[in-house]
């Protein structure tokens, strides 16, 4: 009986560190979910690793304000502040087809190098931070610009007026690097201030440096 009790508790101290280490939902009642990254489809799950630590760019507390200051909850108001499941609840229902909506990474290139949430898609904050009266840093922003809102974000322009149609505009969930990144937010302020709904955007305030501190899956570009 003793011996019995021995392999027990050894297979226990053996086997049960490693359950608990498979055993990492992202929620009660959500293992995983599948999303469509690139034409592909991936999965997001929660990082098993109990000694994972976040990525070095992520480990910094002080960075400098300005620019890296610290986002109200609320970037605008009427737009909603999201969190990790509700921009899962997106991602999923992309990949179940609905084209209704976009998650945009803000973030320029280079940081989306060092990894992006799957199933985004980037389009760099300053490609959209721009003034639509013609008050440009660069010849050709106009141009760009105007091919993000129609081409990307399903909006349309009156060509009489120039004014700004958003019937059949998707809904955008926008983020960036977290609550110290102010490029997520910008963009909102200049999409409502273009007359972009304010219940067709919502802001995942977290960002990449939460949905990392969570564990959850993301991706580098190929």
């Amino acid at each position: 009986m003793i011996i019995r009790h021995l392999l027990t508790l050894v297979t226990l101290l053996l086997i049960g560190p490693l359950a608990f280490a498979a055993d990492n939902k992202i929620a009660p009642t959500l293992d995983s979910v599948e999303v469509t990254h690139n034409g592909e489809t991936l999965t997001i799950t929660r990082g098993a690793d109990r000694d994972a630590t976040l990525p070095e760019p992520f480990q910094k507390t002080d960075r400098g304000c300005p620019p890296f200051c610290v986002q109200p909850m609320q970037a605008v108001p009427g737009v909603a502040t999201i969190g990790e499941l509700e921009v899962l609840d997106y991602l999923s229902r992309i990949h179940q087809g609905d084209d209704s909506i976009l998650v945009v990474d803000s973030r320029t290139p280079d940081w989306v190098m060092r990894g992006t949430i799957p199933g985004s898609v980037n389009i760099p904050w300053n490609r959209l931070n721009t003034d639509f009266g013609g008050n440009l840093e660069q010849a050709g922003e106009a141009d760009s610009l105007t091919r993000i809102m129609t081409e990307r974000f399903g909006a349309s322009q009156d060509p009489a007026t120039g004014q700004w149609r958003f019937a059949d505009a998707k809904t955008l969930v926008l983020f960036c690097n977290g609550i110290w990144c102010a490029q997520s937010t910008a963009n909102i302020k200049t999409l409502v201030g273009h007359g972009y709904p304010v219940d067709k955007l919502k802001w995942y305030r977290g960002g990449m440096q939460d949905w990392l501190s969570a564990g959850l899956t993301s991706v580098t570009p190929e």
